[in-house]
């Protein structure tokens, strides 16, 4: 809890600086680029929280990986940051800052979990859903495959969740079906 309280201020100055500077697309890039890392790679994620190794070998590391790949900003937060031995807080600021560049921008994140992937027409559907139960105009629609769903589809919008999936229905079924009001308890 704390160490998001503290990312986020890092966010709101990354965030404030990214747009004076004209860099917010480059620097919401990169940090993208950055929390993909470490999604992707739990040793360079348990590398940053380490304790063991030295603040100017993590340094070294970051800068092999990023040097010339990502915004001047980007790389001068990242070197800030190390140097402050705030490092283990990068991953949380990168997923901080994507978020935060969506509500700058009036971009409304949702995602929907299926058992298929989704073709053209169903997710035009499912962002003029999410447009109509949010209000935004801009969705980022993450999608989700998880095949014990059975059918249909589970869109989380916000604090919303829509689920229209057959497990769900045929959970609702069993209840009903358990209570039995023609058999009397004693």
């Amino acid at each position: 809890m704390a160490d998001s309280r503290v990312a986020s201020r890092y966010v709101k100055s990354l965030l404030g600086l990214a747009e004076e500077q004209g860099a917010l697309e480059a620097v919401n890039a990169d940090m993208q680029l950055f929390a993909s890392v470490c999604t992707s790679n739990k040793d360079f994620t348990r590398m940053l929280k380490s304790p063991v190794i030295r603040h100017d070998k993590k340094l070294a590391i970051l800068e092999a990986i990023f040097q010339g790949k990502v915004n001047k900003l980007t790389m001068a937060i990242i070197s800030m940051l190390t140097r402050k031995n705030r490092e283990p807080l990068l991953p949380a600021i990168a997923v901080e800052f994507h978020n935060a560049y969506n509500v700058n921008k009036g971009i409304q994140k949702a995602s929907v979990s299926t058992t298929f992937a989704l073709d053209a027409k169903m997710k035009a559907e499912i962002e003029a859903l999410v447009k109509k139960i949010s209000g935004k105009t801009d969705i980022e629609l993450q999608q989700k495959i998880n095949p014990d769903l059975i059918g249909g589809f589970v869109l989380h919008v916000g604090d919303k969740q829509i689920d229209a999936s057959i497990k769900s229905k045929l959970k609702a079924l069993k209840t009903k079906f358990s209570e039995n009001p023609y058999i009397k308890d004693f």
